[in-house]
């Protein structure tokens, strides 16, 4: 769930657009819900009942932000690069900060972490890889993908949810993370030839 507009392609080339400054307040919402990353993960680690329903209500909210800073930004025209780039950064934050700390309490499978996180790190390499061609959009798979790992990891940290109702949430998660990957780098060596086939046009 990215701050980026709707787009009817599955890649948007570098094209001039009006200048909107990095300083709105999508951007301040992104970067606020960065900031809440570290103090969810000492929450989450903090003994008791209590200090688990505070990091589990500041994930929520944390994942919250994820929607109002993307709709800020599409409704008021407050795009940036800047924020195109941190909006996801602060979701595989958020995300991979809850799964690592998830397994190393030892409630979660490090096999799910490892996959999860490996292709989010992937797939930021791979956008700023192809940064200087275009930015590749956010997918209606990449939303769903990122619904699942919020239920997923929020029905590991709800107590009382049963074990199976968390292995099915977090193994769908899993496919979607993977497949949504692969959608990834197909669509960024589309980008890749669209830019070479612009550049040898002009």
């Amino acid at each position: 769930m990215t701050n980026t507009p709707e787009t009817g392609t599955d890649v948007t080339p570098a094209i001039a657009s009006p200048k909107v400054s990095a300083w709105n307040i999508a951007n301040v919402v992104t970067v606020l819900r960065l900031a809440m990353v570290p103090f969810f993960a000492v929450c989450l680690f903090l003994p008791g009942t209590g200090w688990r329903v505070t990091a589990l209500a500041v994930f929520l909210a944390a994942s919250l932000t994820d929607l109002l800073d993307g709709e800020l930004a599409r409704r008021y025209g407050l795009v940036t690069d800047f924020g195109k780039i941190a909006d996801p950064i602060a979701d595989k934050a958020l995300i991979g900060t809850a799964l690592i700390s998830l397994s190393i309490l030892g409630e979660l499978t490090w096999w799910a972490t490892a996959v999860i996180i490996g292709r989010e790190l992937g797939v930021t390499l791979l956008r700023f890889a192809v940064l200087r061609h275009g930015v590749i959009p956010a997918s209606y798979g990449g939303k769903v993908k990122t619904v699942l790992q919020i239920l997923a990891i929020t029905f590991y940290m709800w107590p009382g949810v049963p074990d199976l109702v968390r292995w099915i949430t977090m193994g769908a998660a899993v496919l979607v993370t993977v497949g949504t990957g692969i959608d990834y780098v197909v669509r960024a060596i589309k980008l890749r030839q669209v830019a070479r086939r612009a550049r040898a046009e002009r």
